[in-house]
């Protein structure tokens, strides 16, 4: 590993596009990279309550008729140690332990998403997390109920999907592949 941090580098890291913790660190591919800027990426869970009603297609679906190249998923149990990590900031919070048991309650589908400004865009087809106030149309707006069921999670910042991307996937789960339909998508 290229990577000079002690331990052998992030294990947040994108074959083609570097280390989280030293971005200029680039490993190499066998194709051309992407340009920068369409190589953004971001994190999304499909939670426990999405996967029991069978939404996980439906998810899916929307990312790909956006255009989004799909990098990383898996279909796993949450345990205590990564939804800690994954949440540090909502600790103090008193609907903590709720979320904690709620996100342990089923499997979750992980998946990182890839293309230009696919944070915001995937936080505009996500909708507001209240699914009372999120607008038709968007995820949470069609499938979610509850506050507390609202169907999805997607990183918030690019820099915040780096962090959670490196949470849930090693280096290695995460393909670094040739989109056909690109020019399309994006033009020349």
């Amino acid at each position: 590993d290229p990577c000079a941090v002690p331990g052998g580098g992030d294990p947040g890291a994108v074959p083609g596009r570097g280390c989280v913790l030293c971005p200029a660190v680039t490993l190499p591919v066998g194709a051309p990279a992407a340009p920068a800027e369409l190589q953004e990426q971001t994190l999304v869970l499909v939670k426990p309550d999405a996967v029991q009603r069978r939404l996980v297609g439906s998810v899916i679906q929307r990312f790909e008729r956006r255009g989004f190249k799909l990098v990383g998923m898996k279909l796993l149990q949450a345990n205590q140690g990564i939804l800690e990590r994954h949440y540090e900031q909502l600790r103090q919070k008193p609907f903590y332990p709720v979320l904690v048991a709620y996100m342990t309650s089923g499997p979750l589908v992980a998946m990182v998403w890839e293309g230009y400004n696919v944070v915001k865009s995937t936080r505009a087809m996500v909708g507001d997390t209240n699914p009372a106030t999120a607008a038709a149309g968007t995820i949470r707006g069609d499938f979610s109920m509850h506050v507390s069921r609202n169907v999805v999670h997607a990183s918030d910042s690019v820099e915040t999907a780096r962090r959670e991307i490196g949470f849930w996937f090693q280096r290695d789960e995460l393909l670094d592949w040739h989109s056909g339909d690109s020019d399309y998508t994006y033009g020349p």
